[in-house]
């Protein structure tokens, strides 16, 4: 007994489905999305040019166009459901159906392409590869897919010939599904979590240690301690630059970046495994630190450099792996990085600096050891090279940029008035002073006070006057009451009693709550604030 015509039929439908399907996977760089073989139901994805190409193919036949149209609708509605598992910013779906047998009533203008009424809006072309048209119908889908023609001679097979091949292409797609997720299971399953929880304990007992010894806030204490003090670095002290990655600037600059070492420590760690992991954060923690001492003049600390590393290993990872990357965690990382920034830049006590040099010094590290169990040694001995290169250069410039700003040389004159080293004081505000820049008014003020201890007080005097003459006439010059302060007290001492009495008396407008200034304004003006 022969095969009767309706499963010939069946067999003929099944056999154009998955033949397109494995065609498209095997030759044309899609991968399988979801496979039902119950209800005879395919996607497929091809991401290229930001744009995700959705096929999804149905073996099942519409008696009307009603029934059709609603069958469009829900696959809209699908596709904007997973749209977090495609990767393309724009999504063409190709909506293939496969059966004899096309609606009876006029279906045909479903034919035309379409599309959902939003920002990046969903757009879909859909195929009916009945008995008739199925030749034009497949040479259409083929070529919107810019994919080749099927081999002619397989559409002369026999049909037991054909559920063979049926049951392959099944096996292939099923297969190729299966990889896909163990190769995503893989991905984060490499190493397991180990130095995240090591670095966490090693913040938290130097926090601890330092807040013993005294306040995690105080700029002293964290200079004591390891933070980032550029006069130091210049002077011999490099291993600030990683002592710094474990000093934290009170409780909560402590919490947040533990958190996200918590979080992205435990993800790099995963994909990477521990020795790659902590190679990755001490590169990008180093490299976050030297662009910070070239940038920055300021005293910093904490481990932010090396997580933005983090952030540009999840970058590198998100070039290699992009559809496990967007599908995953990639939006959201890129958000938090895009956040991150803008606050760089627009709140002054971040140390932004440190983020960016730790975000690209983080992709480089990443690119150097590149991914477990693969080589790309050309890209790695670049990525060295590029290392080495930005590591220097930073070095380079941070010396030059530093002893060529007034910002260090201020500094440095503070650090020389605790250690009462007078002379040397004048000497670097007198080098400064000859350097473009803004800071005129702290750095005569530290001058004026190593002058008074060194006796030379009409030099002290120029220096205030001066001073004064700064805050009054340049806006952005900061206020200091106290310049108006000493200058009373000099003004006082040599005689000059009116311009005393105005000295403190500005002193005073400015500072009325300072309990030196009312007693040497009630002293000079004889006055009394009650």
């Amino acid at each position: 007994m022969g095969i009767r015509r309706e499963e010939t039929m069946y067999i003929d439908e099944q056999h154009t489905m998955f033949q397109l399907a494995y065609h498209l996977t095997a030759n044309h760089d899609f991968h399988v999305l979801h496979i039902n073989e119950k209800t005879e139901e395919i996607w497929l994805e091809k991401y290229e040019n930001k744009k995700s190409v959705v096929i999804r193919f149905l073996h099942h036949g519409f008696d009307w166009k009603n029934h059709l149209k609603k069958d469009i609708a829900q696959v809209f509605q699908r596709t904007k459901a997973m749209k977090r598992l495609l990767a393309g910013k724009h999504i063409e779906i190709h909506n293939v159906y496969v059966s004899n047998y096309p609606p009876v009533d006029d279906w045909e203008s479903l034919k035309k392409p379409m599309q959902l009424k939003e920002k990046n809006p969903l757009r879909m072309k859909v195929y009916y590869l009945s008995e008739d048209e199925r030749e034009a119908e497949r040479g259409r889908l083929l070529e919107a897919a810019e994919a080749s023609a099927l081999p002619q001679a397989q559409e002369d097979e026999d049909t037991n010939l054909k559920e063979v091949k049926v049951d392959e292409y099944k096996r292939y797609l099923a297969s190729e599904a299966n990889r896909k997720q163990r190769e995503t299971e893989e991905v984060f399953s490499y190493g397991k979590v180990f130095i995240t929880y090591i670095l966490l304990a090693i913040n938290i007992a130097v926090f601890f240690l330092i807040e013993s010894a005294g306040d995690s806030q105080s700029v002293d204490t964290l200079i004591e301690y390891g933070a980032k003090y550029n006069p130091a670095i210049i002077e011999g002290e490099w291993w600030r630059i990683i002592s710094s990655m474990f000093v934290h600037i009170g409780f909560l600059h402590l919490f947040m970046n533990m958190l996200a070492v918590y979080y992205l420590g435990s993800i790099v760690e995963r994909i990477f495994g521990s020795a790659r992991f902590l190679f990755i954060y001490f590169l990008a923690g180093i490299g976050g630190g030297l662009a910070s001492f070239a940038f920055s003049m300021n005293v910093s600390a904490g481990a932010s450099g090396a997580l933005f590393g983090l952030f540009g290993t999840l970058l590198y990872f998100g070039i290699h792996y992009r559809q496990i990357f967007l599908q995953t965690m990639g939006r959201g990382v890129l958000l938090v990085i895009g956040i991150n920034i803008v606050f760089g830049f627009t709140v002054p006590q971040i140390d932004n600096a440190a983020h960016l040099g730790g975000l690209v010094s983080g992709f480089i590290a990443t690119a150097i050891i590149h991914f477990p169990k693969k080589r790309a040694l050309g890209k790695q001995a670049l990525a060295l090279i590029v290392y080495a290169v930005m590591i220097s250069s930073l070095i380079w410039f941070g010396i030059q940029n530093n002893i060529s700003d007034q910002g260090y040389y201020l500094m440095k004159m503070e650090e020389l008035l605790a250690e009462s080293n007078y002379e040397q004081v004048v000497e670097l505000g007198t080098e400064a002073l000859r350097l473009e820049g803004d800071m005129a008014v702290p750095i005569l003020f530290q001058r004026s006070y190593a002058y008074i201890e060194l006796g030379e007080y009409d030099l002290a005097t120029e220096d205030l006057e001066q001073n004064i003459q700064y805050q009054e006439t340049e806006p952005a010059s900061p206020e200091m009451p106290e310049a108006y302060y000493n200058l009373a007290l000099l003004y006082d001492q040599s005689g000059r009693s009116e311009e005393a009495a105005e000295a403190i008396e500005k002193a005073y407008e400015l500072n009325p709550a300072d309990e030196d200034f009312i007693q040497l304004y009630e002293q000079i003006t004889g006055k009394s604030i009650d």
